[in-house]
């Protein structure tokens, strides 16, 4: 069998990958195939990938998906760790194109964190602009009263 593509090792365009283009699309189980592959030998192979090198008081890893991705963190850097959920509605995901896909959209990749994590912070983004800038202004002011 061959191995599931992965961007840098299979020359797959990046930038498209990035989007929710049908490019991505043809080759997102394949990814996710590749990434719990590298998280069954390795669980923090991906979590050390997003702080290599990072120096700035405070960091911000997006798009961790699985509770393991949190425990690692935590483990690493202890109560500094705050953990940001980014929430939208159903309706709001459809309206952005969304499309439920199973055997995708129902795997760990996508909703491991779902359960078992107490967010320290949970930000709506359901289109009001006003309202969002407001949570992020909040978040920022008390990560800037933390440092």
């Amino acid at each position: 069998p061959t191995e599931p593509p992965s961007p840098q090792e299979h020359g797959l365009d990046f930038q498209q990958l990035l989007d929710a283009s049908a490019y991505k699309e043809i080759f997102r189980q394949d990814m996710i195939r590749w990434g719990e592959e590298k998280r069954h030998t390795d669980p923090g192979f991906f979590c050390r990938a997003a702080v290599e090198g990072a120096l700035q008081p405070v960091w911000v890893v997006s798009d961790t998906r699985r509770l393991s991705d949190v425990e690692w963190f935590r483990d690493a850097y202890g109560d500094v760790v705050q953990t940001v959920r980014v929430v939208a509605s159903e309706e709001t995901r459809k309206r952005r194109n969304w499309v439920f896909v199973t055997g995708v959209d129902d795997t760990e990749s996508e909703c491991g964190l779902d359960r078992g994590v107490a967010f320290d912070w949970v930000i709506t983004n359901d289109g009001d602009k006003v309202a969002l800038g407001e949570q992020l202004e909040m978040l920022v002011q008390s990560l800037l009263r933390s440092l």
